[in-house]
């Protein structure tokens, strides 16, 4: 049985705090199939400063470069379709067709659908005299629920790519497979170190971490109404 690290800084690695093991149960059998030991406000900072250190040559690199990368992510993931599907029945208890069709096919549909977005977008506009120019926010903190994992990770991570945006994402404690596997795709379709940064954990703990941190420009989240508030409020 695997215990899941965190993905900072191009590297896998243990929680700095030997916080709480957190079982991953797949919902269908009721098996224990990995096992996570949660993150804290310190992962959180470590991810933070590498997404921050990363951030002004990600910013600077030419969009067409951007776009290869996400097209070297979809082509990873098209390769390794088969395992995807299978991490996300396994966390989630979902039948193979539904996992396959509908769940795994979302991400590979995201990075097009950026792609084609990013494509027909104009960056600098013209309006009333003056010129805006679309530029990437900064560090952008990514929190995603267990129920639809993979549509709701590249629905974030693909458009902050594009932009040329730096992450932390917190995927869901209860399916944490899918993700684990696009931290693989992404170290896989040689993103530059930094960009890319995951941090296990609870909402309460780390999704606030996240909320409450100064060097995280823009959160993005998709869950709970609780959590949701928190996000809110504490941003």
């Amino acid at each position: 049985m695997k215990t899941l690290q965190h993905y900072i800084d191009g590297r896998w690695v243990d929680p700095i705090e030997p916080g709480e093991l957190f079982p991953v149960i797949n919902p269908a059998d009721e098996t224990q199939v990995a096992a996570i030991r949660m993150g804290c406000a310190a992962d959180v900072d470590t991810a933070v400063a590498a997404a921050s250190r990363a951030f002004p040559e990600f910013a600077a690199t030419p969009l067409a470069a951007r776009l290869d990368a996400l097209r070297r992510l979809k082509a990873v993931f098209e390769g390794r379709f088969d395992e995807m599907a299978e991490a996300i029945t396994t966390e989630m208890g979902a039948p193979h067709d539904m996992s396959r069709d509908a769940q795994a096919a979302s991400g590979p549909g995201h990075i097009e659908a950026t792609l084609k977005a990013a494509e027909q977008l104009d960056w600098e506009v013209r309006i009333d005299g003056s010129n805006v120019v679309r530029e990437p926010i900064g560090v952008c903190g990514l929190i995603t629920p267990w129920n639809w994992p993979i549509n709701q990770i590249l629905a974030k991570v693909a458009p902050a790519i594009a932009a040329g945006c730096t992450m932390v994402l917190k995927p869901s404690e209860q399916a944490p497979l899918s993700a684990q596997l696009v931290a693989e795709f992404i170290a896989e379709a040689g993103l530059p170190r930094g960009v890319f940064n995951m941090v296990h954990g609870t909402g309460p703990v780390v999704g606030h971490a996240m909320s409450a941190h100064r060097d995280i420009e823009m959160m993005s989240f998709t869950g709970s109404t609780r959590a949701g508030v928190d996000v809110a409020k504490t941003s």
